[in-house]
């Protein structure tokens, strides 16, 4: 089955109910799954919403999400081909790909900022960013310190010897008002705020300097190579999906995640939604020139750079091999931005 490209930006926004109908009634649809990386959330929004409101059917994908969460291992099921997309972390995960000699490719990049932060209380002598390396315990996870934390220490002199485990329960963090922890932009400062009833300073990694892409679009290298116009169509659905998502309505998209997941609850995604706009999270840098799912030769060589002075990858690794701009950078949806 040929599965149609999405080219046409203007011709998207006219005529997707049509298409979405006539797609599904001439044509089987060619099924794909789709894995995420955590349990359903606001954070995965744009993907959902392209499944509720057609888009992806609209060039011919009857697109399954598989959830991911603490006894899910979405990223293993991608190589061997039980998934067909992955919704990646950041690049760090890509560049490993390649050293591991793993064969997946990211596609596209739904976020232009990392959601990484750290944050600390009030009023605490901690209220700059340039503060944070002399909090009494800095609360770094094992995945956050081998990364991240990295970046930190060269880039903005925070040190070891400070730092604690985060087991990923706050209550450390506020009962210690000199205490800085690491989180999740839409996470992690709800968290606080809902438990502890205050709001914490937050400090996001990417407006700090860390250049990463987020929330990666992840398929197999067969894939790009013998079915480009499925690559193609998950793509630019996902960023339609994305837009729709944002900025028109998502109700039906948020009653799915909270079936996905019974945990979710309508104030905690209207936080997310709030927080995904309020820094940009998706919609902003190159995607307010090449759209949603943007990525650029420069940044991710200026990442790439970044964790090479950090010592998690050795320089010549061929990082180019991590990702493919094929299939992004088009502008499709644009004219969905309000």
């Amino acid at each position: 089955m040929m599965v149609m490209t999405l080219v046409s930006r203007a011709a998207i926004a006219a005529s997707m109910l049509a298409a979405t109908a006539f797609s599904a009634a001439a044509q089987d649809l060619e099924q794909v799954r789709f894995g995420t990386n955590w349990v359903a959330q606001a954070e995965h929004g744009g993907y959902y919403q392209a499944v509720v409101d057609g888009t992806y059917a609209a060039c011919g994908l009857d697109v399954e999400i598989v959830p991911g969460g603490p006894q899910a291992n979405n990223r293993m099921l991608l190589p061997v081909g039980r998934i067909d997309f992955y919704m990646g972390g950041n690049l760090i995960q890509a560049f490993s790909a390649i050293r591991e000699e793993i064969p997946t490719i990211v596609v596209a990049a739904s976020f232009q900022k990392d959601p990484q932060i750290l944050m600390s209380h009030p009023d605490q002598g901690l209220d700059d960013f340039a503060d944070l390396p002399d909090a009494d315990q800095l609360l770094i996870g094992r995945e956050g310190f081998a990364t991240s934390y990295q970046w930190l220490m060269v880039a903005h002199g925070f040190r070891e010897d400070n730092v604690r485990p985060y087991t990923f329960n706050p209550a450390p963090f506020i009962a210690d008002p000199g205490a800085v922890q690491q989180g999740y932009l839409t996470s992690e400062p709800f968290a606080i705020e809902s438990e502890a009833g205050f709001t914490p300073n937050v400090f996001l990694l990417a407006d700090q300097g860390f250049a990463t892409y987020a929330t990666t679009i992840e398929t197999r290298r067969e894939l790009v190579e013998e079915n480009p116009d499925i690559v193609q169509c998950f793509v630019d659905g996902s960023a339609i999906g994305w837009y729709n998502y944002l900025y028109g309505d998502n109700a039906d998209a948020n009653a799915m995640i909270m079936r996905d997941n019974p945990e979710m609850t309508e104030d905690k995604i209207a936080y997310s939604i709030e927080k995904l706009k309020e820094y940009g999270i998706v919609d902003s840098g190159d995607a307010r020139e090449l759209g949603i799912g943007a990525m650029t030769e420069e940044r991710i060589e200026t990442f790439f750079a970044q964790m090479v002075e950090a010592g998690l990858f050795e320089a010549d690794l061929d990082f180019r091999q991590a990702y493919t701009l094929e299939f992004t950078n088009n502008g499709v949806g644009m004219e969905l931005r309000p």
